[in-house]
């Protein structure tokens, strides 16, 4: 066996109690038990940028320094179509802008799977 292929052993989380925790022990047909919310705490707090990518436009610096309140740039989309939703800056899934009482939303139609390599 190669160095590569050794386990490395990863700290104890605070809280957590390996010897008699069978949270990822498989169930009785042999498939992983589902977990909640609650096992994902350790994550809740770890930043991410996300972005809502309603339409791309090129133009030039000259043309953007022009621009006032009220103009209209065309983008590449169409009314209707899906927009864009990355997670920092990988395209994770697909949606729609709603409107929820007086602000702006978007909502999952569509997710993306990551490419296996």
């Amino acid at each position: 066996m190669s160095d590569d292929s050794k386990e490395v052993p990863l700290p104890e989380l605070e809280g957590s109690n390996r010897a008699t925790d069978d949270t990822h022990a498989p169930d009785h047909d042999g498939g992983p038990v589902s977990h909640g919310a609650a096992d994902l705490e350790a994550v809740f707090d770890v930043p991410v940028k996300v972005a809502a990518v309603l339409g791309r436009a090129k133009m030039e610096v000259g043309d953007l320094l022009k621009l006032a309140p009220g103009k209209v740039i065309e983008l590449d989309r169409k009314v209707g179509e899906a927009i864009d939703i990355y997670v920092n800056n990988r395209l994770v899934a697909r949606g729609e802008v709603v409107l929820v009482e007086d602000k702006l939303g978007v909502t999952m139609t569509e997710i993306i799977k990551a490419e296996q390599n």
